[in-house]
């Protein structure tokens, strides 16, 4: 980090200014330097991987139409999507609800050193074809596919920034600031990262990058926060191993979000994969029920996209003023019918991989091949 001689330099806030930059010393500054009393504390709620008929269920039962953020909106989230195993209808209907897609990759790839190492043109194709697919197959023609997380939080380094640049991405959400108190605002690129890059063998960006950083900061899994001796903290909730039951996920989700509420009101992050809540029904009992608590308690907390946190980090708003805060109003609570009730589920193959036969669901026709690496429209042009 420290030994590439055209890393980025260390934040100055004199240059750094709102809309497009925002980064501060420590990373723990309140935007706009508002009183963190008087900032809404926004959740971010994402769930990693394939939407299909594993998850959808789970997805309908969290996202009900009946929990509302203190606008008067529903609660919203934001799908890190990956290619294979999607269903393509399943994407299409949790974005007309108002949710947001974001990029996981085409192919999830298993060797986790691929992502550390891989090219700027191997990220290109790996995220740019991602949102190609999504695009085409779940109709989502409002360009909202701006954000993108690496498959097992491996971050890219300057190859994986440089791509979002070309590419024209807004934000990533893949690295992780280690545990600390109080939490870190979501940054800037242009400027040094305000934390050191954490986790084994990572490779963070050292240069300057016109990207921002949902940083995923770790939560707090001590039982006893007060007396219990030092635990790592942990940046996906299903990785907080010594969480067994209901009753100890929801001390967890309180304790975090004190953490957040009572300090500098950073964005506070729940990232999921959808299998651990499916799994253990006492999990999303517990969570439902806490989400439910928190909504009736705090006419402060809403629970947002990472897309509607970054123009909330643009253009600060106190609790008061957000009520009426336009895009945080979009797609406010979408009803209606489900564009494609019925997708057409295509058994596709492609020379990519050799004896594979893949079902690809969309509510578009069906491809002539399926859509992988060198030829993501399916059509068949390498």
């Amino acid at each position: 980090m420290s030994n590439d001689p055209n890393r980025a330099p260390a934040c100055d806030p004199a240059v750094c200014l709102l809309p497009d930059c925002f980064c501060s010393e420590t990373g723990t500054e309140v935007p706009g330097k508002l009183d963190a009393k008087q900032v809404p504390q926004m959740i971010m709620v994402t769930f990693d991987d394939a939407i299909n008929n594993n998850n959808v269920e789970l997805y309908r039962d969290m996202f009900n139409g009946v929990r509302k953020n203190p606008n008067g909106c529903d609660i919203k989230a934001t799908f890190f999507v990956s290619h294979k195993y999607s269903n393509y209808s399943g994407v299409q209907e949790i974005h007309r609800k108002g949710h947001e897609i974001a990029a996981h990759s085409i192919t999830h790839n298993d060797d986790e050193s691929f992502w550390s190492t891989a090219s700027v043109d191997d990220w290109a194709k790996e995220m740019a074809g991602a949102r190609l697919i999504i695009d085409k197959f779940a109709n989502i023609t409002d360009n909202s596919i701006v954000g993108m997380r690496a498959p097992y939080l491996r971050v890219g380094g300057n190859n994986q920034f440089t791509m979002m640049e070309e590419q024209a991405f807004l934000y990533d959400s893949t690295i992780t600031a280690p545990l600390q108190n109080p939490p870190l605002w979501p940054y800037t690129l242009y400027f040094r990262m305000p934390h050191r890059c954490h986790g084994n063998l990572q490779k963070c960006p050292t240069r300057s990058h016109a990207v921002w950083e949902l940083v995923m900061n770790e939560l707090d899994r001590r039982e006893d926060p007060t007396f219990d001796e030092d635990l790592p903290g942990c940046a996906m909730i299903d990785s907080c191993s010594n969480i067994l039951s209901g009753e100890q996920f929801y001390a967890f989700l309180n304790h975090n979000f004190d953490r957040h509420y009572t300090q500098n009101r950073a964005p506070l992050g729940l990232f999921f994969h959808a299998a651990w809540l499916k799994n253990n029904p006492e999990f999303m009992d517990a969570f439902l029920f806490w989400m439910d608590e928190i909504l009736a308690k705090h006419s402060d907390v809403y629970f947002v996209t990472m897309t509607q946190v970054i123009q909330w980090v643009q253009n600060p708003q106190t609790s008061s003023e957000v009520k009426n805060f336009e895009p945080w109003k979009e797609k406010c609570s979408p009803v209606g019918p489900s564009a494609c009730a019925v997708p057409n589920s295509c058994a596709l193959t492609t020379k990519e991989l050799p004896g594979e036969t893949l079902r690809l669901h969309t509510c578009n026709r069906c491809p002539p091949n399926y859509p992988w690496l060198n030829d993501p429209s399916g059509d068949g042009f390498f």
